[in-house]
């Protein structure tokens, strides 16, 4: 057997390393006299890195006390908010199947091609309670349960299609870190604090999430406007009984958009529901969300010849080397009625799935697939939580389970068990029509151990960084230095910086020089050494965005005097590119145009700032705009959409406006008139602007 192979990295002075049992080293900072770490009945415990596997690279077994233990503990720590994910939102809408899988599968929803089978999606946040804001950098939860004809089928995933860590027994070890400090109560919903990065610091599987989680994927523009990804790899199983392994994937119609941090944070202040309202205006308009649902298929004998582990939840499948196959799409067309009982009542699990889909042996997968039915006993009150209506299955269900906590339906007659012949619809068990296993071959010494295959935690990082855009590399360098920056321990902030190193030397050095550091650290030690692997186009975000105002906001601000004509045209032009043009004036009355109209206003300007805006127009008579000079919320309207790089068009008006907010045009403030070129330049962000406005890593 080998030693585990997720080396954590030491404080460069005080460290000393120890070792537990199977597990291989592991680094703590010496000075103290630990206790032994013990269960909560007092054995000691050797290995607190990895749950109990069949092998090395098998399942997870039932028997590991010491994980069933810490995972269940967790799981109800707190009651009746989710441990993570509390934040969140969500619609009913369907999936229809356009391409069968048939070959690979022998699940219905996914052979039975033109159906439309109801679904229910729930986005989140994943550090912040439920009281939190929408636009934190956080990751962002996608889950989805589909009512089939053969029972639930959740999906419960992320927009990025990594995680931090590789095995579930560390799942409570990474939330206590990331969540708000225990002794002090903050920050909430931010991963910019000194426990996270201790714990990312010693856990350098971590760290490509860690590129993930400081690119903008993290801060999002529209829930309608990001990714999900199942992250783990699944089995398909065909009428034959033959396996292929599977990725999920969901892909935005709309593309991929995401905010700039200035924007993000003044987002937070602007309008704490923006995403959820964001959601809740498109359907009601009709813009019903749309994704695409894709797939990545591989052999077993192909996954044997990746260089990396697919069983390794922190690694993902780049698409250059499995394309994606396009073979359905999600449409959402209706808001809750109610959301306490939809939207925060539903309970997803990954142990929901059909006949035709089964696990891998992901580590981590194995653990959520008993963590999750055990947070909804606490969560939910008891063991009937399948009863309320958004988690009930929409096909007939039937068994021999009676009584409980809640229990709502009234089971008759006097059996309540199988086998049994004194009742005639007894259910019965369906060896044909049942769900079957895949019948995998397990052998090997069972054991607490990471696999050899697992070792690599930097290769995939650096492809990640490498992959980016220039534009993007540089928010993930000024990410990183803003929340190491937040760090108060010195040494921490060095160790993160060698791990950095051994991503990318300039990203390291990048950092240091933000951080101000006189000289750098050593690079993180590792018993891998990074490959260089091919860049992967389909990881950026600026690379692949559409340009396209469809499904985006324009504002327009005006004041008594605004060109009634040029405002007109403006919304038009706008309308008709597919956006959203909402009228903001100094009184949420609106104001009189100059044919003596009254153009009512959808938002007040104090309240209504342009970061609620994908682009902006400023349309202002001489009058209207002397009356703003002076107005605070004014300025920073139009300082703030040229901030965050927007295009911006303007009248005489709007000129004198930005001129008195120190604002110099560049070729993204258009003439109001030239609605086309004002279009043109509203489809993207003004990334050639960002080095004027603000110094990136």
């Amino acid at each position: 057997m080998s030693k585990r192979s997720t080396q954590s990295t030491k404080p460069h002075d005080t460290t000393e390393a120890t070792t537990t049992g199977h597990g291989g080293e592991i680094h703590q900072p010496a000075g103290g006299s630990h206790p032994e770490l013990t269960t909560n009945h007092g054995v000691p415990i050797s290995d607190n890195q990895n749950s109990l596997k069949a092998n090395p690279r098998g399942p997870t077994l039932l028997e590991d006390f010491i994980l069933r233990e810490k995972i269940s503990h967790f799981d109800h720590e707190r009651i009746p908010e989710r441990i993570v994910h509390a934040r969140g939102t969500g619609a009913h809408g369907y999936f229809e199947l356009t391409k069968s899988l048939a070959l690979y599968t022998r699940a219905k929803v996914l052979t039975e091609v033109g159906v439309k089978t109801p679904l229910f999606t729930r986005f989140s946040t994943v550090a912040g309670g439920a009281g939190s804001v929408d636009t934190p950098r956080d990751v962002r939860g996608f889950a989805v349960k589909l009512y089939t004809t053969e029972g639930n089928w959740d999906i419960v995933g992320n927009n990025i299609p990594v995680f931090f860590i590789q095995d579930a027994i560390k799942f409570p070890d990474l939330i206590h870190a990331v969540k708000m400090e225990p002794d002090r109560g903050f920050p909430q919903a931010g991963s910019a604090h000194d426990t996270f990065y201790d714990f990312v610091s010693l856990t350098p599987e971590a760290i490509h999430m860690l590129m993930w989680a400081m690119s903008d994927r993290t801060i999002p523009r529209s829930l309608r406007m990001i990714e999900g990804f199942g992250v783990h790899s699944f089995r398909l199983i065909n009428d034959t009984g033959e396996s292929t392994f599977v990725k999920f994937h969901w892909r935005p119609k709309l593309g991929l958009q995401s905010t700039v941090w200035d924007e993000a944070v003044k987002l937070q202040s602007a309008d704490n529901d923006f995403h959820r309202r964001d959601l809740f205006e498109a359907i009601s308009a009709g813009n019903f969300p749309e994704w695409e649902f894709a797939v990545q298929l591989f052999t077993q004998e192909e996954a044997d010849a990746f260089p990396f582990d697919h069983l390794d939840a922190t690694k993902l499948v780049p698409e250059e080397l499995v394309p994606l196959q396009v073979i359905g799409r999600m449409v959402l067309d209706r808001w809750p009625d109610n959301f306490f009982a939809e939207t925060e009542q539903v309970a997803f699990f990954p142990t929901n799935i059909v006949p035709g889909i089964d696990f891998s042996n992901d580590p981590l997968l194995q653990g959520r697939l008993f963590s999750y039915q055990d947070t909804q006993l606490s969560r939910l009150g008891g063991p009937n939580f399948h009863q309320i209506p958004i988690n009930a299955p929409k096909c007939p269900f039937a068994n021999q389970q009676r009584d409980g906590h809640m229990q709502m339906q009234v089971p008759k007659g006097r059996v309540a068990y199988e086998p049994s012949s004194l009742a005639a619809d007894s259910p019965r068990e369906s060896p044909k029509a049942g769900f079957r296993s895949f019948a995998a071959d397990e052998s090997g010494a069972k054991g607490r151990i990471r696999a050899e295959s697992f070792a690599d935690h930097y290769s995939q990082a650096r492809q990640f960084f490498r992959s980016q855009t220039d534009t993007e590399q540089a928010h993930i360098a000024s990410s990183l230095v803003f929340e190491l920056s937040k760090v108060e321990t010195e040494y921490i902030r060095e160790l993160m910086v060698g791990h950095l190193l051994r991503v990318d030397d300039s990203l390291g050095k990048r950092v240091a020089d933000g951080l101000g550091m006189d000289k750098l650290p050593p690079a993180a030690e590792t018993t891998v050494p990074a490959e260089d692997r091919p860049n992967s186009p389909a990881l950026q975000i600026i690379g692949k965005m559409k340009p396209t105002l469809e499904g985006r906001a324009v504002g327009i601000l005006v004041n008594h005097g605004s060109d009634a004509a040029l405002v007109a045209a403006l919304k038009k032009a706008a309308t008709d590119a597919g956006a959203t043009v909402k009228i903001v004036a100094p009184k949420v009355g609106g104001a009189k145009l100059s044919d003596g109209a009254l153009l009512k206003a959808h938002g007040q300007l104090a309240g209504t700032p342009s970061m609620l805006f994908d682009a902006v127009a400023i349309i202002l008579s001489e009058a209207g705009a002397k009356a703003l000079s002076t107005e605070g919320a004014a300025i920073d309207f139009v300082r703030n959409a040229f901030g965050h790089l927007k295009a911006i068009a303007i009248d005489a008006g709007g000129q004198a406006l930005l001129k008195t907010a120190g604002v110099k045009p560049d070729a993204g403030v258009v003439a109001a008139h030239d609605t086309t070129k004002f279009i043109d330049a509203a489809k993207t962000r003004q990334w050639a602007r960002e080095p004027s406005v603000r110094t990136l890593a």
